[in-house]
């Protein structure tokens, strides 16, 4: 089930939302229900999956507070090597498990093209919704507890509906349970809370159904008409295309995800900050997917040595987390790509321009918004020879003669041109300003609605309406 769906918006949330009002003193229980039951429409058999790997996890993070009797003197060497021995097994079970359903074919598919012989077998295995997003938050909340930054062990019901908490299942952002540990405990919604969510949750439909799914027509058009043989204005055009569709889709889903917790009485983080007026790469990724850059620095670049250990160290640092970030969004060489591309110019900025980019508006905004495109077509085509064909188009480079020219241009710009520029208005920070100036405001609130009902009449007419992040 998504968000933008006629049954979310008119069946699911309203008998969802009544319920959950009706039985202040049983939130959890109808939360983690409900949450099950919408994971449960569109995969149903991989509930199953997703309760068991709470259900272990959880019996780790009990044997990890577990204290046996034994002399006080050898309780505390006793406490610290059990938590470790759990927390190695818990997050080994739970990338195994992530390795099986998502990387397993691509290794092996890998391995058995590199040898010349089908050695591995390849399982086709679906790919579970949101794996990704809930195998993070069990592993931050395993290395949390192994720390001793959760001091008390979480009850089961409270851990199975923080990993299981429908607004942030399927594609975030990532919340660790110390963001939300007191909500889950005692918790009130008001109506001012159902007010602005409702207000929040509006916002987001409207950014990714009206924006982020209409420019993703355009991007659609551009790929089918021959990615390999753009006049380089329409491969540049495609590109920006790609870039509006991917932020204002995640960005839509997470402002949504914002506006569901508040009406449930939550606080989820922020996960994107208006990334595209970024002067630099380094400070496009501080403003992008927040929460995910947030978990690689707290759980894998600091424990690493982050930048401490040498120059040569940081260098070998970045290089693991963004070869870790770029297979995280997705098991294809294209993204192993995409992370090496954003390893290498974020060093390069590190030790040589960066603080000059950032230090200068007119020139660190010209180099994101063309650098940036060209990352999201790597990030965009899994084909490698389909991909190197577009990028050749971004330079002028054809193998074969321009199947999409100048005219063909013109008449994109004629039919999308209005739907860029509300992209670029969007893209930066003065819609967001406007929004919490006057959101209280009558006119305010009459817009709102308006966007709804244009939201739910493109749903029915059934627009273009993927959510690009549900496949990571």
């Amino acid at each position: 089930m998504v968000f933008s769906s006629v049954g979310f918006l008119f069946r699911f949330l309203p008998i969802f939302m009544i319920v959950y009002l009706a039985f202040p003193k049983c939130r959890n229980i109808v939360l983690l229900i409900g949450s099950l039951i919408f994971y449960g429409v569109g995969e149903p058999y991989f509930v199953l999956l997703l309760l068991l790997s709470v259900l272990i996890n959880y019996g780790f993070s009990w044997y990890m507070y577990w204290e046996p009797r034994s002399p006080q003197s050898n309780r505390k060497k006793r406490a610290a090597r059990r938590r470790k021995r759990a927390l190695v097994l818990a997050v080994a079970l739970d990338l195994g498990v992530l390795f099986v359903f998502k990387y397993w074919d691509f290794a092996a598919g890998s391995i058995n093209a590199a040898v010349g012989k089908g050695i591995l077998p390849l399982f086709s295995l679906a790919l579970p919704l949101g794996i990704s997003f809930y195998t993070f938050q069990m592993i931050s909340y395993q290395i949390d507890c192994c720390r001793g930054t959760i001091e008390k062990r979480a009850g089961f019901l409270s851990f199975a509906t923080y990993v299981c908490m429908f607004p942030q299942l399927i594609a975030g952002p990532i919340v660790r349970y110390g963001e939300v540990a007191d909500r889950l405990a005692s918790r009130r919604v008001r109506i001012r809370d159902l007010e602005n969510g409702l207000k929040l949750f509006t916002l987001g439909l409207g950014l990714k159904v009206l924006l982020a799914n209409q420019i993703g027509t355009l991007w659609n058009l551009i790929m089918t008409a021959g990615a390999g043989r753009l006049h380089p204005l329409v491969a540049w055009l495609g590109a920006f295309a790609y870039s509006f569709q991917i932020y204002f889709d995640f960005w839509g889903y997470s402002v949504m995800a914002m506006g569901l917790g508040k009406m449930l009485g939550f606080s989820i983080p922020r996960n994107f900050d208006h990334p595209y007026i970024s002067r630099s790469l380094s400070e496009f990724w501080r403003r992008w997917h927040m929460t995910l850059g947030s978990w690689f620095k707290e759980y894998v670049y600091i424990p690493l040595g982050g930048s401490r250990k040498g120059a040569g160290r940081t260098v070998c640092n970045l290089f693991v987390v963004w070869a870790l970030t770029g297979l995280w969004h997705g098991a294809a060489w294209n993204f192993v790509l995409w992370g090496i591309v954003f390893f290498l110019m974020l060093s390069l900025e590190k030790r040589t321009f960066g603080k000059r980019l950032e230090q200068s508006i007119v020139l660190g905004h010209i180099y994101t918004v063309l650098l940036i495109p060209v990352t999201w077509v790597i990030f965009a085509i899994t084909d490698m020879g389909q991909l190197a064909g577009y990028l050749g188009n971004l330079v002028g480079y054809h193998s074969e003669g321009i199947l999409v020219g100048v005219t063909q241009l013109l008449r994109y710009l004629k039919e999308y041109g209005v739907l860029l520029i509300a992209c670029v208005i969007f893209a930066t920070p003065l819609p967001a300003k406007l929004y919490w100036k006057w959101k209280d405001r009558w006119f305010a609130v009459l817009i709102l609605l308006g966007v709804f009902w244009w939201s739910v009449r493109e749903i029915v007419m059934g627009s273009n309406n993927p959510f690009l992040y549900f496949r990571f």
